[in-house]
């Protein structure tokens, strides 16, 4: 199961887990980015099925675990990518409803996801679920106030559902994500150009990730290749936190 799997990092690891072999169930609110992306890798031989669905919203995201069990058999790994992000202005200036809804869908939509994705899991004997920080989720970058407490709360989350479920064989970690060209980091830009340089700068690297990098690293945790890796907050950020 991956959210946020209309474009960027999601869509990025669509293509790569089903490339892999993963029946891929695919859940995002734009319903026909998504039902093109599953009927792209459908073509190619793979197994997708989208569902169409809000991650703030806890029926959509039992619906997606539901669908996931019936038409496969049950659900082995889940990537909760889904995300929203602002940046540019200062946290007195905030909206309420920005605030919100980068609450709403960073951190509510991980924990209605967790909800329904854990006992399907634990009724299998298992699984790895892998949620998208940021080097946001460390320390404050630039972004929203309210993104870097949505992140650093997804941390938090990944860290206690580790502690609770590790011996039920349940695996969840996260991905500290640094800056990525996706189309929510081009809408950021968009708003504040003058972030592009800082963002680039905070990497070692001194470059921005290609999604599918990030992608890869999410399936390495979802694998067998991590099988003792559980409750961490894994840098997939250029060197931006090494320093």
């Amino acid at each position: 199961m991956i959210t946020g799997a209309s474009s960027g990092i999601g869509a990025a690891a669509a293509r790569l887990f089903a490339a892999q072999g993963a029946a891929v169930v695919l859940m995002a609110r734009r319903e026909e980015r998504l039902r093109a992306l599953a009927a792209e890798l459908t073509a190619s031989g793979a197994r997708a099925l989208a569902v169409p669905g809000d991650v703030a919203s806890e029926a959509d995201a039992a619906h997606a675990v539901k669908v996931a069990v019936a038409e496969f058999g049950g659900l082995d790994c889940a990537f909760n990518n889904a995300g929203y992000a602002t940046a540019g202005t200062p946290l007195h200036e905030t909206d309420a409803a920005v605030y919100e809804r980068t609450m709403d869908v960073n951190v509510r939509g991980v924990w209605n996801c967790m909800r329904h994705q854990i006992p399907a899991m634990v009724s299998r004997g298992g699984g790895s679920i892998v949620n998208t920080s940021s080097v946001a989720g460390t320390r404050a970058t630039g972004a929203s106030a309210a993104y870097v407490a949505a992140k650093h709360a997804v941390i938090g989350l990944t860290r206690a559902a580790a502690a609770e479920y590790g011996e039920r064989g349940v695996r969840v970690n996260a991905l500290v994500v640094g800056s990525t060209r996706t189309e929510m980091m081009e809408q950021v830009l968009r708003t504040a150009p003058e972030l592009e340089d800082r963002f680039a700068a905070d990497a070692i690297q001194k470059r921005m990730a290609a999604p599918v990098e990030v992608a890869r690293a999410a399936a390495w945790l979802c694998g067998d290749g991590s099988s003792f890796v559980t409750g961490a907050a894994v840098p997939v950020d250029g060197g931006a936190t090494a320093t």
